[in-house]
């Protein structure tokens, strides 16, 4: 081999490499961040039980994952379990396995049956916040910055339907306003993993007490926030951070005006704003695109679970009976 035929294999082989370590990053990179820490949780969970009870975990046998799905059933509801098995599923067709954890396994399948019957699979999620709730929830904040902070922050939230991460990371560079209101433009969120963004509409409220426009614009003013994070902590001395709210602060802040507005607090969650404009806008009659346009769901399963709580009693049968 000449020595021009030698640097040219080498070079070759280098940027293979390099290619298959780009790759290797890019399919690190298809699952979001959050999604891949479950799934590692739940692998080693599945590795280490398996290990306890001497058995081998890749590859493993059918009768192993209905095992593990059986011991696990008594203490995980079954969308924990139902992950699981994707989980097991992934490792398998990643490591070129043969997988045991599809319902091709006739003994996966049926302790699988037995399990749903048996547990169910309805979801216990927390409930929506419907208008009436929120008003109760505004007049009950005080009136300090942390007020004004947490009114703007409930209103947009519920009237954008935003996730609480996507709310936590709002910016006022994302803020476009307009004569009808304000423009959001969302960044990379759960359903964008491209990042190619996302408008939301907010629009003008017809009451200024609970105009999310209006409610914005008093924060942004009253704190002096020029560019930057939008929602910021507040300490217990009127001291506002340079860093955006924490994710996990949405909740606690909805939470806490649940409670002063004299609800119960262990019902709802950060999520409790976004379910709320699904039900609400089902409730007066919005459509499934226009609630899909405005939260963002990909999913009309996911979403009629919010519309279907919301129309319960429009168009009802038992209306109909003259009682």
């Amino acid at each position: 081999m000449s020595p021009v035929t030698a640097v040219k294999t080498t070079l070759d082989k280098g940027s293979l490499a390099s290619l298959g370590r780009q790759a290797q990053d890019y399919a690190a990179s298809a699952k979001a961040a959050n999604t891949l820490r479950a799934y590692q949780a739940d692998w080693r969970d599945f590795s280490e039980w398996c290990e306890t009870h001497q058995l081998t975990a890749l590859p493993a046998l059918p009768q192993t994952v209905a095992l593990y799905l059986t011991d696990r059933a008594a203490t995980l509801k079954t969308s924990s379990l139902a992950r699981r098995l994707t989980t097991v599923n992934r490792a398998h067709q990643a490591a070129g396995q043969l997988s045991p954890a599809t319902m091709q396994n006739a003994v996966v399948s049926e302790v699988w049956k037995g399990i749903k019957r048996k547990k169910g699979t309805a979801q216990h999620r927390k409930k929506p916040l419907l208008t009436s709730d929120l008003r109760r929830m505004l007049a009950a904040l005080p009136r300090d910055l942390q007020g004004v902070r947490d009114r703007a922050l409930l209103l947009a939230g519920f009237a954008g339907g935003f996730r609480r991460s996507e709310l936590a990371a709002l910016r006022v560079e994302d803020l476009e306003a307009t004569q009808d209101g304000v423009i959001v433009r969302l960044g990379r969120s759960k359903t964008d993993q491209e990042g190619q963004g996302r408008p939301v509409a907010l629009p003008y409220g017809s009451d200024p007490e609970t105009c999310p426009v209006r409610a914005l614009r008093a924060w942004v003013e009253q704190a002096g926030i020029g560019s930057g994070p939008i929602f910021r902590a507040i300490d217990r001395f009127g001291r506002m951070s340079s860093q955006a709210l924490h994710a996990d602060s949405v909740g606690y802040l909805v939470k806490r005006a649940v409670a002063r507005a004299g609800l119960e607090s262990a019902a709802y969650a950060g999520h409790s704003l976004r379910a709320g404009l699904a039900t609400q806008a089902a409730m007066n009659g919005a459509s499934e695109l226009a609630i899909m346009k405005q939260t963002g769901h990909r999913s009309l399963v996911t979403v009629r679970k919010y519309i279907r709580e919301g129309s319960l009693f429009r168009d009802n049968a038992a209306m109909k009976l003259g009682l």
